[in-house]
């Protein structure tokens, strides 16, 4: 019973080229290796052996995984031999190599049943560990007429290749683990992304109706201590408002490949910068906010996501700069381009936290930070959509993040 449950586990090569060897990534590996294939070429070359292969065995297992054949064995990648049937079992038990010039005249393995059942004459049979001390299985040479395999330099250098051998596969096996760790982590990271944006996605609506909700309420008389609640509230919604498109954009931005802008010729930025201002103002009514647009001319951008990208600067600034100094916003041309400019007084940022300022997920110093830390990166992706850039300067504690976007062509 034994015997038939082995002799169906046996496999071949057709079993490799369909894919579904046991040992398929195994055989795979070596197949690939051109250092194996100069290697097994190299032990034909020095010892006059017409056969060279790598067998990976197990304590049950005999599989050749890359061999090469010039004298017609019949052993090719994926083809299996009983175990009983090599001398890689004693190769394997022992971590001794089993070698001999000639089968008829050699004093142990002299008229031996496993060569005479092969043919084989002349034989060496290395093992292979990998770097950790692990077996793998052997390197083998065979011919079917004396060689000389036996002889200081020829066993030196079998030993060296079965290393050389191990050393790779170990190698190649933590490279193909790191890769796959790399893909895990990219389709993790993918199915994050679609989660933010399904998340951010069901949260507008609701924002959206509590911003109504509090408008309305605003229309309402109210006592004192109900006006400076509803000053909270819209405070609160303004700000998740502001990370729920700080998301949804991002969301985007990395699922279809960076934020795009629909720039429109002869846009008035004015205007809705003017109403990015208001609304801040009443989210935060006890802070000053000085604007200043000097905009003389018409501009080709994006309104929506300049205007985003503005509303993300100064809540930044409100965050981080000092609760009784005022915000500054400033806006203008040139012949060239058109700059936004907010500065706020505080602590000024690090010199080793601007590099990664404009990272996604990098938040302020402060072990309070609020928000995700995708403000100024959105900030920043928006100037790059629109082919400009945004900058950082700190100086007499005053912080001043600058858009500075090129006059697109209006035509």
């Amino acid at each position: 019973m034994d015997l038939v449950k082995r002799e169906r586990a046996i496999q071949d090569h057709a079993a490799f080229l369909a894919g579904e060897h046991d040992f398929q990534a195994d055989i795979e590996r070596l197949v690939a290796s051109e250092l194996v294939g100069t290697v097994l070429e190299t032990v034909m070359l020095a010892t006059g052996m017409r056969f060279a292969g790598v067998a990976r065995v197990t304590a049950d297992r005999w599989v050749a995984c890359r061999t090469i054949d010039e004298v017609n064995f019949g052993i090719a990648e994926g083809d299996e031999i009983q175990i009983e049937a090599t001398f890689c079992q004693s190769v394997r038990e022992t971590s001794e190599m089993v070698i001999f010039n000639n089968a008829a005249t050699d004093p142990v393995y002299k008229n031996h049943p496993i060569a005479a059942a092969f043919g084989i004459v002349s034989y060496a049979s290395v093992p292979i560990h990998r770097g950790d001390g692990t077996f793998f299985g052997t390197l083998c040479a065979i011919d079917t007429v004396p060689q000389d395999v036996k002889s200081p330099r020829s066993v030196a250098m079998l030993k060296m290749f079965a290393d050389i051998i191990g050393r790779t596969l170990e190698t190649e096996e933590r490279l193909e683990a790191q890769e796959l760790l790399v893909e895990h982590e990219r389709k993790l990271l993918k199915i994050q992304e679609e989660f933010v944006a399904i998340l951010g996605h069901d949260l507008r609506n609701p924002v959206a109706a509590v911003q109504a909700g509090v408008r309305q309420i605003g229309k309402e008389p109210l006592s004192d201590n109900g006006r400076k609640l509803l000053g909270l509230i819209r405070s609160s919604v303004h700000r998740m408002h502001e990370l729920v498109d700080n998301m949804m954009l991002h969301a985007k931005s990395r699922l279809g490949g960076g934020i795009s802008i629909s720039a429109k010729p002869a846009s008035d930025l004015n205007e809705p910068l003017i109403n990015v201002i208001e609304e801040i103002r009443i989210s935060a009514p006890d802070r000053i906010i000085d604007l200043e647009l000097a905009f003389n001319q018409p501009i080709s951008c994006d309104p929506a996501r300049i205007s985003q990208a503005v509303s993300n600067l100064v809540s930044n600034a409100i965050n981080y700069g000092t609760p009784d100094a005022p915000v500054t916003v400033r806006g203008g041309c040139s012949d060239t381009e058109f700059t936004i400019s907010v500065s706020n007084q505080g602590e000024p940022i690090p010199e080793d936290l601007q590099k990664t300022l404009f990272q996604p997920f990098q938040r302020g110093g402060k072990e309070e930070s609020l928000g995700l830390g995708l403000g100024l990166h959105i900030a920043f992706s928006i100037a790059q959509a629109h082919g400009g850039n945004l900058s950082v300067h700190c100086e007499n504690r005053i912080t001043t993040f600058t858009l500075s976007l090129p006059l697109l062509a209006t035509a």
